[in-house]
């Protein structure tokens, strides 16, 4: 290794060197960022559970080198689907930010069918709504204090187990408390309204219970969505018994079939009457 001693061998060394990174990896390197590739890319702020549209994405050329493999570089693959994070205008979409679903707390909405309602009541103190710390899937019961101006606090029989689609901050965005925030997040937001899936029935006990009360939230159970339905099942069977429909509509039916008989009877009633007078008449004259 003597011939490395020699610096006319060292400096050659270090040319050829040299040489193979300017005319060899340079230009590969180069060409490697110079590679260009289509990607979706938000056009305006998209948040949380908001389906995607054509409006809100478009598709741009940008360098290749190190974007990460899952983003989406194909429009068809994000319009209709839904966010599950907030986007940004000019963020790029990867397929971990897009679901075929809307959000848990949001998926009643986008499929209500009439026979259930989204209600949302005011939670108007700390206390009220359970510290905070209710969260989508939980069932609570509704107590009702001076119910109805009698001066006793009672859970309504209609309100005895109800389902919470969602907690909301004063500022509209999701307060679900379910989601531990991390140290770099800032402090969350405390809730301002409790939504909550019901029926006709118990949309006007809430909205009364909203006007005119304070009323108070209690959990009675946080955990699998099989148990859950169980309380809300339980729930819609002392509903039947409170109003049933079925009963309703029978005696709508049987009042309107009652209605034709009742006006056949005065007709043939008054015939008969008017036959036995046209006679009387006649024999008089």
């Amino acid at each position: 290794m003597s011939f490395l001693k020699n610096r006319t061998v060292i400096g050659v060394i270090c040319i050829v060197l040299a040489l193979i990174i300017c005319f060899a990896v340079t230009p590969l390197f180069n060409q490697e960022l110079a590679q260009k590739t289509e990607i979706v890319r938000v056009t305006r702020d998209i948040r949380l559970g908001d389906e995607i549209t054509a409006d809100m994405v478009k598709t741009v050329e940008v360098g290749g080198y190190n974007l990460p493999d899952t983003v989406v570089r194909n429009l068809n693959t994000v319009v209709g689907k839904y966010a599950s994070a907030d986007l940004a205008a000019g963020d790029y979409i990867i397929a971990s930010k897009v679901a075929d679903e809307p959000a848990a707390e949001n998926a009643y909405l986008y499929s209500l069918d009439g026979t259930k309602q989204a209600i949302s009541i005011s939670v108007k103190s700390l206390a009220v709504g359970l510290s905070g710390k209710l969260q989508s899937g939980d069932v609570v019961s509704v107590i009702a204090p001076d119910y109805r101006k009698q001066g006793a606090t009672v859970i309504p029989p209609e309100l005895q187990y109800v389902e919470v689609i969602a907690v909301t901050a004063t500022s509209g965005y999701d307060a679900n408390t379910g989601e531990q925030a991390g140290e770099d997040q800032e402090e969350k937001e405390l809730p301002g309204t409790v939504t909550l899936l019901a029926t006709p029935e118990q949309s006007r006990l809430l909205a009364e219970l909203e006007a005119e009360g304070k009323p108070h939230l209690s959990l009675v159970y946080r955990g699998s969505r099989e148990n859950a339905a169980k309380f809300v099942e339980a729930q819609q069977a002392v509903l039947d018994e409170l109003y049933p429909v079925e009963d309703a509509e029978e005696s709508t039916e049987e009042k309107e079939s009652q209605e034709p008989a009742e006006s056949e009877g005065t007709a043939s009633t008054d015939a008969p009457a008017s036959d036995t007078e046209a006679p009387a008449e006649s024999e008089g004259d």
